[in-house]
């Protein structure tokens, strides 16, 4: 595996070889002035970068820095910049990041500080990475409107094009938000009846003594205020697709007069006496039980079966492995696009908490939190408070390797000396290790022999244990 590529911008020599032996697991790439940093930055496009903003012509300023930053996010958007400021700069520091810098520290130099901070860069890049290989991977199904990378969702995907060849009646399942309707429209822009008409109807949306002019159309003087003949949806689909939304909220009365319809494809219109003959495919989709609904007597059962020829369940957004972030760029990048906003990515707290967060209201949810944060956003990177989660949504893992083994080691240790109501040669019997080497391990982590484990001092054998 070739070395991540670290761009370090930096005027002064000793400090940039110092920099160098930090990160001996890294490709770093020197530059001294902004010139070299930004011909650098165009060619390699490097994962992370670390800016000095006291650069040449202005090193005791941060003009040149600032400079430095801007150019380097306009040609590589994708690299993560961490800002060197001095002891005293924090808001220079701050400044960065709002225009797009990934993080700051602050100088002199703490070597394991500025570790922890890049490994942490060059994780999130990686994830960044991986959601754009993802996202190419998105496009073998050319269903207009769905983003997905989840198994689950492309089965989904596969079914409605090999559905879309058939003029079978087709129920979309799902919960509110999840796509329902553009999956309806995929069902007829990929079959032989693309070039006529798709009409839609929300069967929820529609007061009850509307709906049967709706979707059957009225003569002239059929009741008051029918000044005029008006066609009806379904006549309006004729050789297309129907797509009858929310249909487990169609009203009993028109039930009936639906099936009819779909038993001998005649519709009359409200007050007329013609018989029209229409030939449309037939497209439902409801959020409700519909077994609940017909055991309880609001559905019809023999409806049910002429509309479900087949059935199609769509998984909810918190079940599709990925997709949240991977919807997040997507809305990002194209209501960044919409109004002219420089908005370049999320923070980490927003990728975790877009990840992790339950998604009640699916994709259309996502798409309005996003739309809604690049709208209002002042900052070049979404943060979870533009987003609008409270606090309490849980952080961003640490990633870091060596972080995650001193953890797992401290956790072991404390558990070991609680187990052992810290008895330090019982202890390190536990474990596996010498006395002097559990003293180390101890001291390591900063657990000297006053340090309390549920309460209890460390002793030396169980004859010294404290009375607890």
């Amino acid at each position: 595996m070739p070395k991540p590529k670290l761009l370090l911008v930096e005027d002064d020599a000793g400090l940039a070889r110092q920099y160098r032996w930090a990160f001996p697991q890294c490709e770093v790439i020197t530059a001294h002035t902004r010139r070299v940093a930004i011909s650098i930055a165009a060619k390699e496009a490097p994962a992370v970068a670390i800016v000095d903003l006291g650069l040449p012509p202005d090193p005791d300023g941060t003009s040149e820095g600032f400079a430095t930053i801007r150019e380097i996010l306009q040609l590589a958007r994708d690299t993560k910049i961490i800002v060197a400021t001095g002891n005293e700069d924090t808001n220079n520091g701050l400044e960065a990041v709002a225009m797009g810098a990934f993080d700051f520290y602050r100088k002199p130099i703490d070597i394991e500080v500025l570790r922890v901070i890049v490994d942490r860069a060059y994780n999130l890049s990686l994830l960044e990475a991986e959601n754009r290989r993802l996202l190419t991977l998105a496009q073998p199904i050319s269903i207009e409107g769905i983003i997905t990378a989840d198994e689950g969702m492309l089965k989904v995907c596969r079914t409605v094009v090999r559905l879309a060849a058939t003029s079978a009646a087709v129920l979309l399942l799902g919960e509110s938000g999840t796509g329902k309707e553009g999956l309806a429209h995929a069902l007829h822009d990929l079959g032989d009846r693309a070039l006529k008409p798709f009409v839609p109807i929300n069967c929820a949306a529609i007061p009850e003594h509307l709906l049967e002019s709706e979707l059957f159309g009225h003569e002239k003087g059929a009741f008051t205020g029918a000044i005029r003949q008006v066609i009806g949806k379904i006549e309006m689909a004729n050789h297309g697709t129907l797509f009858l939304d929310e249909i487990g909220d169609l009203p009993a009365g028109l039930q009936v007069k639906l099936l009819r319809f779909l038993q001998d494809q005649i519709i009359e219109r409200v007050g007329g006496r013609d018989r029209i003959r229409v030939n449309i495919r037939i497209v439902c989709a409801t959020h409700q039980d519909l077994d609940t609904k017909m055991r309880n007597g609001e559905f019809r059962e023999d409806l049910f079966y002429r509309l479900n020829e087949v059935s199609v369940r769509i998984p909810p957004l918190r079940d599709r492995v990925g997709d949240p972030v991977l919807l997040a760029r997507f809305f990002l990048k194209r209501f960044a696009g919409t109004f002219d906003k420089r908005v370049s990515g999320f923070s980490p707290n927003a990728i975790a908490a877009i990840a992790n967060y339950h998604w009640p209201g699916n994709v259309r949810e996502l798409e309005n939190r996003i739309k809604r944060a690049v709208i209002m956003t002042e900052v070049r990177v979404v943060d979870s408070v533009d987003l609008e989660f409270v606090e309490s949504e849980d952080p961003l893992p640490d990633l870091d390797l060596r972080s995650a083994r001193m953890r797992a080691e401290r956790d072991m240790l404390e558990r070991a000396l609680a187990q052992t109501n810290g008895v330090i040669a019982a202890a390190a019997k536990l474990l596996g290790v010498s006395r002097p080497t559990l003293y180390a391990l101890m001291e390591s982590h900063g657990m000297n022999l006053r340090h309390p484990v549920e309460h209890a001092e460390f002793t030396e054998d169980a004859q010294e244990l404290p009375l607890l």
